[in-house]
């Protein structure tokens, strides 16, 4: 994907939305990422489509031919459209015709057709002038756009997201991990089977990367494999979420809104078989009586098994909160999971009542690996981070040891102020730490690659 021509592209849908819609930055975000969805939905289900299709024999009535070809993307990495719902038909609509209803009427056939979808899909189409709108479908009928793959959804989420203000913007990084960044997880951790957690999960997008991992890299079903559960503060992602496992053909049903700090998920501690995450760093304020609860052993309930981190003297809320989603990681694992998670880089060499639940940590022998990772990674901003891995499964022979990666000067520069790593990167560094395990039959079998 030429991502650069990709971002020229949604800057001309932009320009035409702030220059000539009546609607605010606010009221236009969401019927935006329908359109996102929808283009996406299309692209995939194009993909999968004449396969489907080269099955079903030429002489089968088109009504029943219709029902095969639903039947066809059962168990698929996409969703079946009903005609109403594909992009072709809304871009070819006659000039004059309302566009704006012909996009209400698709999300309502596609939350039809998915349950998981009620109530997540945008509508209002009609507030939108009627040539605006027709000219913001032609642009996302782009060839840039029909053509992108991979978890564009996300990236596209976030560009609109930060570049335009619009409403529900958080500080980079929060709703959008960088796909390299999220690979590097997938691949240091392998999460193939299981219970995979993300309780941060913004726009699904580590799931949606594991999915990839399954189906490419062990050729099995994703569904059949690992049962997904999400949670989410906003309302608004906890929509997105549902909206990109769907569009990629997996299951959105464990994904909730809620706010981690206070809603434990007790049903999941000590559970877990992966964890991964890219919680919001540094945050603050955090009610320290709602969460002083949580401090127990992970045997009896506590997401806490390391103690409170600091307290601020004035307010008497927890001072910065990465010590505690770092506990929460380790506490949710089951005896041999493993867990990946982008943090702050703070957070390595934090001091005071940080330092000590960061040294009863590692006397678990339970941190794998941690990834010091470079400037220009997040898409909005220019920020150093770590990569923190726990495997509560590790041999006995590595539990006084932990695999330190300097990363940061890894990196492709893709322009000025992006960075990410190469294929042949990702590969590098998974390599190191498959040689750190022991594992030289994955080393070996790069050469055959």
């Amino acid at each position: 994907m030429n991502v650069q021509q990709l971002e020229n592209e949604l800057w001309d849908a932009a320009d035409q939305l702030r220059a000539n819609s009546r609607l605010t930055a606010a009221e236009y975000s969401m019927p935006v990422l329908g359109l996102i969805f929808l283009r996406h939905a299309d692209n995939r289900f194009k993909a999968y489509l004449p396969e489907i299709a080269a099955d079903i024999p030429s002489q089968v009535p088109a009504a029943q031919r219709e029902e095969l070809i639903k039947l066809g993307f059962q168990g698929k990495a996409a969703i079946y459209l009903p005609e109403a719902a594909r992009f072709e038909r809304i871009v070819s609509l006659p000039q004059g015709a309302n566009v704006g209803e012909a996009i209400d009427a698709a999300m309502d056939v596609i939350e039809a057709e998915y349950d998981v979808l009620k109530g997540a899909l945008p509508r209002g189409y009609t507030a939108f002038e009627t040539d605006l709108l027709a000219d913001l479908v032609k642009i996302f009928d782009r060839p840039a756009i029909k053509a992108a793959t991979g978890d564009v959804f996300g990236r596209i989420y976030e560009y609109f997201l930060n570049k335009f203000a619009m409403s529900g913007a958080q500080e980079g990084g929060e709703f959008f991990t960088p796909p390299s960044l999220v690979r590097m997880i997938v691949n240091v951790i392998e999460p193939d089977h299981g219970l995979v957690l993300d309780p941060a999960c913004g726009s699904a997008g580590m799931f949606v990367q594991t999915g990839h991992f399954i189906e490419d890299v062990r050729k099995q079903q994703a569904n059949d494999r690992v049962t997904f559960h999400g949670q989410e503060k906003s309302d608004t992602n906890t929509k997105l979420a549902r909206m990109n496992l769907v569009v990629h053909g997996l299951d959105a049903s464990n994904i909730r809104q809620g706010n981690t700090f206070y809603d434990q998920a007790e049903n999941l501690i000590g559970q877990c078989d992966f964890v991964m995450a890219n919680p919001p760093f540094n945050v603050d304020g955090v009610d320290t009586k709602k969460v002083e609860g949580q401090v127990d052993e992970v045997s009896k309930g506590g997401r806490l098994p390391f103690g409170l981190p600091g307290i601020n003297a004035k307010t008497g809320a927890i001072s910065n909160a990465n010590s505690l989603w770092i506990q929460y990681f380790y506490a949710y694992l089951n005896d041999t999971g493993r867990a990946g998670f982008v943090m702050a880089s703070s957070a390595s060499d934090a001091g005071n009542k940080d330092r000590d639940i960061r040294e009863t940590l590692v006397k678990t022998g339970h941190v794998d690996v941690m990834m010091a990772i470079g400037n220009k990674f997040f898409y909005t901003r220019s920020l150093p981070c770590t990569l923190w891995f726990f495997d509560k499964g590790k041999p006995e022979n590595l539990h006084d040891q932990t695999l330190m990666i300097d990363a940061r000067h890894v990196y492709h520069m893709m322009s000025a102020r992006s960075h990410v790593f190469t294929e042949e990167q990702l590969a590098n560094l998974t390599a190191i730490t498959w040689l750190y395990r022991g594992e030289r039959e994955k080393f070996g079998s790069l050469g055959s690659q």
